[in-house]
């Protein structure tokens, strides 16, 4: 037990293998199954393209603030600890709360589902197949990540390269060796476009770009945090928008605007427009690979907020134990497994689980990153410009029009999602008796 109770987390993480993290968590799945939607929602390819440069151009305007938030008050808890810092210790536990068993859980759940899915169509377990692979690939990178933050993240850094390597691969291959689908790329015209219609494309264009935020979690274990955190995001989302547009050129000269509209499955019918009946292997293996990447990712960012809850509050000390010997929060990765297994054992009953998942954790996603941002402005409040390591340019207009965007996100993952969010919604308002029973137990 001496290796838990004196531990606590290391320096360990470079600028690279943080990169890797962001990027990991960001390129998943979503890049093979939303670009359709986005097209469905677009006025013409010129205009599809222009979402995904300005989902980078959000994103990046996102990333500004975390870097002057990350590098002034580096922590293991990220989110968590701006947030207790600047409203409290209630804000920082209903929102730790919200990550362990809603937005971290859900992610993990939802992206493991995505694996089995793909995995089922290279070998099929049964009637449960997609679950059992989703409870298996769960389960092995928990224990991965149990056995030593070194592993992880040296397995997240070869994931990484792998699945940009390929998307690249795969996206030049298509541009450079397949005729182009269409002279034009234009829609049926301008009638498509409308104020709605852009709002709802850019919902799942910066679906797609979410996850960046995780380097927050890092910040307490990122090698010279007050230097590097910039840079960590800045080349994070630079990379992740560069690979976005290059993959969304290649759906256009491949596939064409109107059929990529069409498309139900774009990977599988970019793929098997450049590699012929293989085509439907190459991107199930693609996936499968994708989908580990940002499991992993996950699970490494995940626990570090439950650590940062046990080590705070007494009700879950037993979160709070860092193994020295690993450089590990063990403890945290168990019960953020088991919760995750849960909520798979759940989702192998419902009939839409990708959608019920998204839904899930949604609001509480978009809730978080709202006050996280609004945080920035007190802290501002507080301290004096000359003592930020890095400060965000062009303040208040940059928070001010990213809070705008979180804004609206959270109001549409309410008003246009299903019985999902209103799930995750109870699970958060449960955390709310759950902290007051701590306050009181522990009393001084």
């Amino acid at each position: 037990m001496g290796n838990f109770r004196g531990g606590k987390p290391l320096p360990t993480f470079t600028t690279l293998s943080s990169i890797a993290v962001v990027v990991g968590i960001v390129v998943g799945t979503g890049i093979f199954s939303l670009p359709p939607i986005v097209a469905g929602h677009s006025a013409s390819g010129q205009q599809f393209i222009m979402f995904w440069i300005a989902g980078g151009v959000i994103s990046l305007l996102g990333a500004l603030c975390y870097a002057e938030l990350g590098s002034s008050r580096p922590d293991v808890g990220g989110e968590y600890h701006f947030l207790n810092k600047a409203f409290g210790s209630f804000a920082g536990f209903l929102f730790t709360w919200g990550r362990m068993t809603v937005i971290q859980t859900g992610s993990i759940a939802l992206v493991s589902f995505i694996l089995g899915d793909y995995a089922t169509l290279l070998l099929n377990l049964g009637t449960y197949s997609s679950s059992i692979y989703a409870a298996i690939a769960v389960i092995l990178l928990t224990a991965l990540n149990i056995s030593g933050t070194s592993h992880s993240r040296k397995t997240q850094m070869v994931l990484t390269f792998i699945i940009v390597s390929v998307l690249v691969i795969v996206s030049l291959s298509g541009i450079l060796t397949v005729s182009p689908a269409e002279k034009s790329v234009a829609g049926s015209g301008g009638s498509l476009f409308s104020q709605s219609a852009a709002g709802l494309a850019m919902i799942f264009v910066l679906l797609t770009y979410g996850g960046w935020n995780e380097a927050a979690y890092l910040s307490g274990e990122l090698v010279n945090v007050r230097k590097n955190m910039i840079k960590v995001l800045a080349a994070g989302i630079l990379l992740i928008t560069a690979l976005y547009i290059l993959v969304n050129i290649a759906y256009l000269h491949v596939l064409g605007f109107k059929n990529l509209q069409a498309s139900t499955t774009a990977g599988a019918d970019l793929t098997g427009e450049i590699f012929g009946p293989a085509g439907s292997v190459v991107v199930s293996v693609i996936v499968v690979f994708s989908a580990l990447s940002t499991a992993n990712a996950t699970i490494i960012t995940g626990a570090r907020t439950n650590y940062a809850l046990g080590r705070d509050f007494k009700l879950f000390n037993f979160l709070g134990k860092w193994n020295s010997k690993n450089n590990s929060p063990v403890n945290a990765l168990i019960v953020q497994g088991v919760i995750t297994l849960f909520l798979i054992f759940l989702g192998a009953w419902s009939k839409e689980t990708i959608s019920t998942m998204v839904d899930y954790t949604a609001p509480v996603f978009w809730f978080f990153l709202m006050l996280t941002t609004i945080t920035l402005f007190i802290f501002r409040a507080k301290k004096r410009t000359g003592e930020l390591p890095f400060k965000v340019p062009f303040y208040p207009v940059t928070p001010a029009l990213f809070l705008i965007v979180c804004t609206g996100l959270l109001y549409s993952s309410l008003a246009f999602t299903g019985t999902g969010a209103l799930i995750g919604s109870a699970f958060l308002i449960a955390g709310i008796p759950v902290y007051f029973y701590g306050k009181i137990k522990y009393k001084k």
